[in-house]
């Protein structure tokens, strides 16, 4: 009970803080910026990854223990995964933003046009939804026969593939094969991105104006450090990886796990509100027009 406490807590206050950035962005005229938009489509992408996770953690938690369907699980491992690839993509979108914004400043209002960022995150949630489909296809057709409970919290990718039968040799590669655009390429444009940022910001000759730089890109920086740090831990840096699904399958990959689907996206609004003045300014604001009205 103090578990499934502490998560519907979690779970309402993840959902209310990712709401109020959404409800801030959209209303407010001075966070009508293209930074703002691709945050409020964070805080989109959070609330997925976290409905997709919590609920049913907390009736199985009510219960001790539960059922699922395979179809409900892999219909739940699609979403959560294409919610996640579609964060390693915004943030690599994101970045790219911060990058346009303090290296040409004279440009960033003609590049960064209301229809080009649009653009962006279609094109980052098509990728996501499309590509993870590929792995999902090939893992429902795995033969399944032997036990029918997953040691984990949720149908993760792992903990399912370690019930099948059949080969799984196509499913691991196509895993590998698909860290290059979701992960290798996304951190790539991150870290080319922040190094043009870094080279620009020392060039600056006023201390006050590289701290006013390195300030819009902090929040993010931190938010990125937190998801790539979640996502090595279970899947990249076990020694053994994904032929010994074991390794995956213990308290602290599931300690990981709960901390990658239900506390990061609860931090991230958190990051992004406390360490902005323009997010505490409209919150200012807001209230202040309710309590005139």
């Amino acid at each position: 009970m103090f578990l499934f406490s502490l998560l519907l807590v979690v779970y309402c206050g993840t959902i209310c803080g990712n709401l109020l950035i959404i409800t801030l962005v959209s209303t407010s005229k001075n966070l009508h910026t293209p930074m703002y938009f691709f945050i409020s489509e964070l805080s989109i992408s959070d609330i997925f990854v976290i409905s997709e996770v919590v609920p049913n953690l907390l009736y199985i938690l009510l219960n001790n223990g539960g059922t699922i369907t395979f179809i409900d699980c892999i219909i739940q491992m699609y979403f959560f995964c294409a919610s996640e690839a579609f964060e390693c993509f915004l943030l690599a979108v994101m970045s790219y933003d911060r990058y346009v914004a303090i290296c040409n400043p004279l440009r960033y209002s003609t590049i960064m046009t209301r229809g080009y960022c649009i653009i962006l995150s279609i094109t980052s949630w098509l990728i996501g939804f499309s590509l993870i489909l590929i792995h999902i296809l090939k893992t429902a057709k795995l033969h399944f026969c032997g036990s029918n409970i997953i040691n984990h919290l949720f149908c993760d990718l792992v903990p399912l593939i370690d019930l099948a039968c059949s080969d799984t040799s196509m499913i691991h590669l196509v895993v590998y094969i698909m860290g290059i655009p979701f992960v290798i390429i996304p951190i790539a444009i991150i870290v080319v991105s922040y190094t043009y940022i870094i080279l620009a910001v020392l060039r600056i000759s006023s201390t006050t104006g590289r701290q006013k730089a390195f300030s819009t890109c902090s929040s993010h920086l931190i938010v990125v450090s937190i998801f790539y740090w979640t996502i090595f831990s279970i899947y990249v840096i076990p020694s053994k990886g994904l032929t010994n699904t074991s390794s995956l399958t213990n308290t602290s990959s599931k300690f990981l796990s709960l901390l990658y689907s239900v506390f990061t996206p609860l931090i991230n609004p958190m990051i992004y509100s406390l360490r902005n003045k323009d997010i505490i300014k409209a919150v200012q604001r807001t209230f202040q027009k309710h309590v005139i009205w």
